[in-house]
């Protein structure tokens, strides 16, 4: 129902709230955000689903010497992020630059999001034999 909600709103994603307010995830992906160059997510505790993918970004963040945290996430959070973006299974790393119409960062995606995008394309490229 969120997503289509969000559709019909005219986004492509929703974020979902745990029943105590804080952000879980989106309705197909997790989220991360970017503050002062350290990675964050929502905890599994607070509702976020411990995804692949996810775990996957953290891996490659801490090889990259980027720190990434599990936490409580508030929509606060999300408006004042540096950088925002999604990860999934089929989505892979989608950059967000606006959450209920408010611009995220400078409105393009971020260096340390497009950092993660990159080697995370040759990470998987990598693991199917390709050459990107």
């Amino acid at each position: 129902m969120a997503k289509i909600e969000a559709e019909q709103a005219g986004c492509l994603e929703a974020v979902m709230l745990n029943n105590e307010g804080f952000v879980a995830e989106c309705t197909g992906d997790n989220i991360f955000i970017v503050r002062d160059s350290e990675l964050i997510t929502p905890d599994p505790s607070h509702g976020a689903l411990d995804g692949i993918t996810r775990r996957f970004v953290m891996e490659l963040a801490g090889s990259m010497g980027i720190r990434a945290a599990e936490a409580a996430v508030t929509r606060y959070d999300l408006y004042t992020a540096d950088e925002c973006f999604l990860t999934g299974t089929g989505a892979e790393i989608i950059p967000v630059i606006r959450i209920d119409g408010r611009m995220i960062g400078n409105g393009e995606p971020g260096r340390i999001t497009r950092m993660l995008t990159e080697r995370f394309r040759r990470e998987i490229s990598a693991q199917q034999g390709l050459t990107v």
